[in-house]
């Protein structure tokens, strides 16, 4: 009939919530949160850095974060600056383009000049077989191709930024 329910118990302990993290783009900065049992869990309130993956390609690299760009659920944390899982961001693409580089022998998103310019570093045999045959499968996509070339590649976050370690 809609009448007020007697309380079953009290509050306990591990039913308590914690204020969100609100992490944001900055130097690093975590915080450490004492849990149940003595045990600690870290709060990164600020980060610079993170660990991107290239799934198509099968590696990961450490990029900086460099700017928040599209947010599906609130425009709020976009102009913030805040990062939550599924937000868009850009990164560096420095470390992704010498991998590409180093693993394909091709370059990303430089023009055809400057491939004269570079001096050649001796490879061996085996290793000059083995980038031929990579680069036969080397087609990068024209988007990514653009990206690379003014130096920031866009990405998603997968994991969920303030709970860092």
């Amino acid at each position: 009939t809609g009448g007020k329910r007697p309380i079953v118990r009290k509050k306990r302990k591990f039913e308590l919530g914690r204020p969100a993290a609100n992490t944001k783009m900055g130097a690093k900065r975590i915080r450490t949160v004492r849990t149940m049992g003595g045990n600690l869990k870290f709060r990164a309130l600020r980060l610079e850095t993170g660990n991107f993956s290239w799934s198509s390609e099968g590696t990961t690299r450490k990029a900086r974060i460099l700017d928040v760009v599209y947010n599906a659920s609130n425009n709020e944390l976009v102009r913030t600056k805040t990062l939550v899982k599924n937000a868009i961001i850009q990164i560096d693409s420095t470390p992704f383009r010498q991998w590409y580089e180093s693993h394909y022998g091709v370059t990303a998103g430089r023009k055809k000049k400057n491939a004269e310019e570079k001096e050649e570093v001796s490879k061996s045999n085996h290793l000059k077989r083995k980038i031929a045959v990579r680069k036969e499968d080397s087609k990068i996509g024209g988007l990514l191709d653009d990206q690379f070339s003014t130096g920031r590649l866009y990405a998603c976050i997968a994991s969920r930024p303030g709970q860092s370690g």
